[in-house]
């Protein structure tokens, strides 16, 4: 029998773009996103072994402000809006932004398919299972919605109907041969 893999997954602190509704770019916290990540109570009890961040400045911020020396893993990085980054969805056209919502392998902003996405954090989780290891790692909502996704083996299309705030922890453990959804959107508060 393998060995527990826990981890605990930590969305990122807002920034301009979460805040006005932006396709993200790699953008630093916005200033309520410094007050916040520094009024967080803490992180759940955890002893990691290992601790990863997305390669995303927001991510790392937000690691440095939990008091977190974390180590970039590449697999964590945000959904690749591609041509859309930065921009307002109100910028997108009715139709592409349609698509995009409701087409899973939608493309046309030459960045990554939410399809992809999965593939990619499946493929992640699967080099994390029977590891052992107490893994903490800060990500995107679009990361952690894949994760949601891949363990519970939902469908693609369900991707927009999981709400993932700002600061937010979500656990998961795996035992062989399954992951399993521990806890999930606890809010790191004072």
């Amino acid at each position: 029998m393998s060995a527990v893999t826990r981890l605990t997954l930590i969305t990122h602190a807002i920034t301009d773009a979460v805040q006005a509704a932006r396709f993200p770019a790699d953008e630093p916290l916005n200033p309520l996103g410094e007050r916040s990540v520094a009024a967080a109570g803490g992180l759940p009890a955890l002893d990691p072994t290992l601790i990863l961040c997305a390669p995303e400045l927001r991510t790392s911020q937000t690691a440095k402000a939990l008091g977190l020396s974390a180590t970039p893993e590449p697999a964590l990085r945000d959904l690749n809006c591609g041509t859309w980054s930065g921009k307002s969805m109100d910028d997108i056209t009715p139709d592409h932004l349609m698509s995009w919502l409701t087409d899973p392998t939608h493309n046309s902003h030459n960045g990554e398919s939410l399809t992809a996405l999965l593939t990619r954090v499946r493929t992640w989780l699967d080099t994390l299972a029977g590891s052992g290891d107490r893994i903490l790692a800060i990500t995107h909502p679009a990361v952690v919605r894949a994760a949601i996704l891949t363990t519970l083996t939902a469908p693609p299309e369900s991707f927009w109907r999981i709400d993932i705030p700002p600061l937010t922890a979500t656990t998961l453990h795996h035992r062989a041969p399954t992951w399993t959804l521990r806890t999930t959107a606890h809010a790191l508060t004072p």
